[in-house]
């Protein structure tokens, strides 16, 4: 072979040789890049606020009479029944003021008896005109009195008799008693002059109070159709967060609702109601409670990692069914977690591209791999 020709064969081969490398290349040029389907879901937004439990009911145990307390017929902190005696003051006082009032009403019934038989005795007399008109009169006034005077003895007297019940003062309803304020040898004052001896609350439900923000009522009130006569549906359900940031294993409801907003912190009082079966929950707890504010229906949620903002411009990648990329503008709602919501832009289906840091030009062909991605389906306020 001459060596022009074998020259020329050389240079065939080596271009030969070129172009299928570079054809190689372009074949490893192609990106492999994750992809996700946009989602379709209806969201509940929830929003959480710091309340305070209370019991069902929390009864302040309070004196009705002065005096020394005797004893304390209770185990502090523990199940008292209702009916069941708690303290006893002394009650020599007013056994005391018993007897005078029993003295006293013996004693008026004595003038009463003596005034009836003079009345009997004047009035026979008079009609005869053995005696005048006005002694008949001076006679049943003296009846009358006596009367009068019998009925406030009377009276007395079962007031002392309260009073002496006063003196054992027992559990107005069935519940955990607290820590007594007083203790046996301490003097006791009437209702109202001081704190109260104690605080039953019973337990087998709970009470939780919150406020909410008076723009917050609005908004929640005009979502009623402006019925504001009940901010939220009484059945509408109420998760309580613990302190330990476990959730509660059973759901309240909404059961109160104030009937005004507090002027001075411009927020509306709720309350919602829990059972509380095993009495994990006691009054005084701070805790959280979660509600269902709002809800987003079939809204398109997409990765946060899926979309590119520029400036105030958000787009996609959104690939197609050759596994071309095409960027799309859209537009973005609120953020879900990890996701977006799309108010429009993009479909429920439409696959998307997670660029990442990958350089993708419009049009060019990629790799897809398919990505399962959790889309969150709650969200906070």
């Amino acid at each position: 072979m001459r060596p022009r020709s074998l020259y020329f064969l050389v240079v065939m081969v080596i271009g030969w040789l070129s172009c299928k490398e570079k054809k190689a290349d372009n074949k490893e040029l192609i990106p492999t890049v994750n992809v996700v389907a946009a989602a379709q879901q209806t969201i509940p937004f929830f929003a959480e606020y710091v309340g305070e439990t209370l019991g069902k009911e929390d009864i302040q145990i309070q004196s009705r009479v002065d005096g020394w307390i005797t004893a304390i017929n209770f185990k502090e902190g523990e199940l008292v029944q209702k009916g069941q005696l708690l303290y006893t003051i002394d009650d020599l006082p007013i056994k005391n003021k018993i007897d005078q009032a029993e003295a006293k009403l013996t004693e008026v019934i004595t003038v009463k008896t003596r005034n009836k038989a003079e009345l009997d005795r004047v009035e026979p007399l008079t009609q005869m005109h053995a005696l005048s008109q006005r002694e008949l009169d001076a006679a049943k006034a003296n009846y009358q009195a006596s009367l009068s005077q019998v009925e406030s003895a009377q009276a007395a007297l079962r007031n002392a008799k309260i009073e002496l019940s006063y003196t054992k003062i027992t559990a107005p309803i069935t519940g955990i008693i607290g820590v007594s304020k007083l203790l046996v040898g301490d003097y006791v004052g009437r209702l109202n002059t001081g704190a109260p001896l104690n605080i039953i609350s019973s337990v087998d439900k709970i009470r939780a109070r919150f406020t909410i923000s008076e723009d917050e009522y609005l908004k929640f009130a005009r979502r009623k159709n402006n019925k504001t006569d009940h901010l939220l549906n009484d059945d509408l359900p109420v998760q309580m967060i613990l302190s330990d940031g476990s959730v509660y294993e059973l759901p309240g409801t909404i059961n109160l609702t104030n009937r005004q907003i507090d002027a001075t912190t411009g927020s509306l009082l709720m309350q919602s109601i829990f059972e509380n079966p095993k009495g994990l929950i006691k009054p005084g707890q701070y805790v959280k409670l979660r509600l269902q504010t709002d809800q987003f229906v079939d809204a398109v949620l997409v990765p946060q990692q899926a979309i590119v903002q520029i400036q105030n411009i958000y787009q996609v990648f959104v690939v197609n069914d050759s596994n071309k990329v095409e960027p799309r503008v859209v537009k973005v709602g609120k953020r879900i977690g990890s996701n977006w919501i799309v108010a429009n832009g993009i479909k429920a289906g439409e696959k998307l591209a997670i660029v990442g840091s990958a350089a993708i030009r419009p049009s060019s062909t990629i790799k897809p791999v398919a990505v399962n991605w959790d889309y969150v389906a709650t969200s906070k306020q």
